[in-house]
């Protein structure tokens, strides 16, 4: 067909393709012709702050010079659309005007919508329609990142800087010779969001006037420009590596919370240490169990494997969200980059809906993380929302929080009335409670729990007396002082129940003795993993036993094992030594032991 007059839309005029056929022989027309209906869409998406719209005008003063120089006529014809019409241009109203142009001049349409071009083709338009071409090329922007690069950031009348490294040793780089001007800002900030346009792997996630967020493949971009920052300024970050939760060496508890049962989780951290590379690592953990895994994000930037599917909330509202999870049943949600109250509210809905999540936030610390939903819900849901923490630090992970909710009197205070549901934070892997969250008045507060309240000379001679009591009933008992009248005992499993006794007589009997209020735990042995062995000399006689480990050894925790099998954990004097007496049951244990030739060990 001869394309002596063209009609070109809006879509081939932002993507290039006019100029690009003339300037490459594949198209000749003699004269062009484009709709006022283009010129007032892209001067008003301009007028917003819209990259899309100076992409436009600027391809529409490059299409002019081609034309000059060709000896082309172009011209501007049809009426200019209402502000009505241009408001109205995503329901079609600006495409019919152009293809009734072309109908009426009975020239080519030139467009790269494939909804155009089917309208064309049924009024029986002469049609150029040209598939956008998905082809990846190499941006100017990837010259500044190099296999370390973690972000560049680039800014007029400024050199263009690159943070190298890993999270928490990272260095900051000069890496232009020149300083960059507003025109190659620009220029960098055009070719991204053509590329953008044109790839499966990128798209404009938000556009505002004043600041663009583009996800084009592993780069998440942030440009602004005036009046929002005072000059043009480009951000773009990159993860450096993809890390598997295998290389994060879990604990086997923690492995087993994560895998089976925490349900609401947070990752927390500072900005730049790791956590939404922890976050795409569990996402990619759960969907290797085969699990169905979502992702909610705002923006869009994890990148994750093709079957895990990711919701950009930015894209969508809270509730289209809550009812696209309900009826999608997923197994795990990721819930990155949890930023204002909504976010945190939508966190609490779906979690009290059943679903399993795990949130993303930044935190300076491991606490932080949890008061941030302080005053967003109540307090008394909390521990239903979230029962695990675990923040990252320099891209490990640095302290694990469990949350649960118990009727007690809180840290510190002593009188019996003074009772209430009190959160409990406490470590994970030790289980020592270190915070408290309680209302008192008409306020919530967050409470450390101070060491130095467990660590007064009267609590070390209690704690003594509970432990020499509980000696008669187990051969290891470790007691820890939370109050003036109250203690944690923890001891083996199997010795419990003797412990605590029938209906709880047993352990009534105690705490009467003592004067003590008794709370009986299960001991939690300790791996020996990463622990050296500790040479000793040993010395023992009828009433007792010695292991002698040196000054250097002094009050340190040592795990005694018979034939290999752990016995229980001892703490070493102040002089280096570790003396059991005739009243400690595992003397014989270890008389036995010694006797019958088995291996007795010290790990430390």
């Amino acid at each position: 067909m001869n394309h002596e007059k063209i009609v070109p839309d809006t879509s081939v005029i932002i993507e290039g393709l006019v100029t690009a056929k003339i300037e490459s022989g594949e198209l000749k027309p003699k004269e062009i012709l484009i709709h006022e209906a283009v010129l007032a869409e892209l001067e008003h998406q301009a007028n917003e702050d819209k990259a899309i719209g100076f992409i436009g005008l600027e391809e529409l003063k490059k299409l002019r010079k081609l034309c000059d120089a060709r000896d082309i006529t172009m011209r501007f014809s049809g009426k200019r659309p209402s502000a009505q019409e241009i408001r109205h241009a995503n329901l079609g109203e600006i495409d019919s005007m152009i293809h009734i142009l072309a109908y009426d001049e009975d020239a080519t349409l030139v467009t790269a919508d494939k909804i155009q071009a089917r309208v064309a083709e049924t009024k029986g338009i002469p049609l150029l329609f040209y598939k956008i071409a998905q082809q990846r090329r190499t941006l100017k922007l990837e010259s500044y990142f190099d296999d370390t690069t973690m972000s560049a950031h680039l800014r007029e009348k400024n050199w263009a800087f690159a943070k190298r490294g890993r999270p928490g040793a990272w260095t900051f780089d000069q890496v232009s010779k020149e300083l960059l001007s507003r025109d190659d800002i620009q220029e960098i900030s055009t070719e991204i969001i053509e590329e953008a346009s044109t790839r499966d792997d990128g798209f404009i996630e938000i556009e505002r006037p004043g600041s663009t967020i583009v996800q084009l493949g592993k780069f998440r971009i942030v440009i602004t420009k005036p009046p929002f920052s005072d000059g043009w300024e480009i951000t773009a970050v990159r993860p450096v590596k993809r890390l598997s939760m295998a290389d994060y060496k879990l604990s086997e508890k923690l492995m087993q919370r994560v895998g089976k049962q925490a349900e609401g989780i947070l990752i927390a951290g500072a900005p730049g240490m790791g956590k939404s590379t922890f976050a795409q690592a569990l996402a990619e953990f759960y969907a290797d169990q085969n699990k169905i895994v979502k992702t909610i994000e705002a923006p869009r930037d994890l990148i994750l494997k093709d079957n895990i599917t990711q919701y950009a909330i930015s894209h969508g509202d809270a509730q289209e969200i809550h009812d696209i999870l309900l009826l999608s049943r997923p197994d795990n949600t990721i819930f990155d980059e949890m930023r204002n109250t909504s976010d945190f509210a939508l966190f609490a809905d779906l979690r009290l809906s059943g679903i399993g999540l795990a949130g993303v936030v930044h935190a300076t610390n491991a606490i932080d993380a949890v008061q941030r939903f302080v005053g967003r819900i109540e307090l008394g849901v909390i521990p239903q929302v979230i029962d695990t923490v675990i923040f990252i630090k320099n891209g490990a992970i640095d302290k694990v929080l469990a949350l649960e909710m118990v009727v007690k009197v809180p840290a510190g205070m002593t009188e019996a009335d003074l009772a209430r549901p009190v959160v409990v934070v406490s470590d994970f892997e030790s289980g020592k409670a270190e915070f408290e969250l309680y209302t008192y008045g008409e306020e919530t507060v967050v409470i450390r729990i101070k060491e130095s309240a467990r660590g007064s000379p009267a609590h070390e001679l209690a704690a003594k007396a509970v432990r020499n009591e509980m000696l008669n009933y187990t051969h290891h008992a470790e007691v820890e002082m939370v109050g003036d009248h109250k203690c944690i005992v923890s001891v083996p499993e199997e010795d419990i129940a003797r412990i605590i006794g029938k209906q709880g007589k047993t352990v009534e009997q105690i705490e009467r003795k003592l004067g003590v209020k008794i709370d009986v735990r299960e001991l939690q042995r300790a791996t020996n993993e990463n622990k050296q062995s500790i040479p000793f000399d040993l010395q023992m006689n009828k009433g007792n036993i010695k292991f002698y480990l040196g000054a250097k050894n002094a009050s340190r925790d040592v795990d005694i094992l018979v034939g290999g099998d752990y016995l229980f954990t001892v703490k070493v004097g102040s002089s280096g030594v570790i003396k059991l007496n005739k009243k400690n049951k595992v003397l014989r244990l270890i008389q036995n032991a010694y006797n019958e030739g088995k291996k007795i060990e010290l790990l430390g």
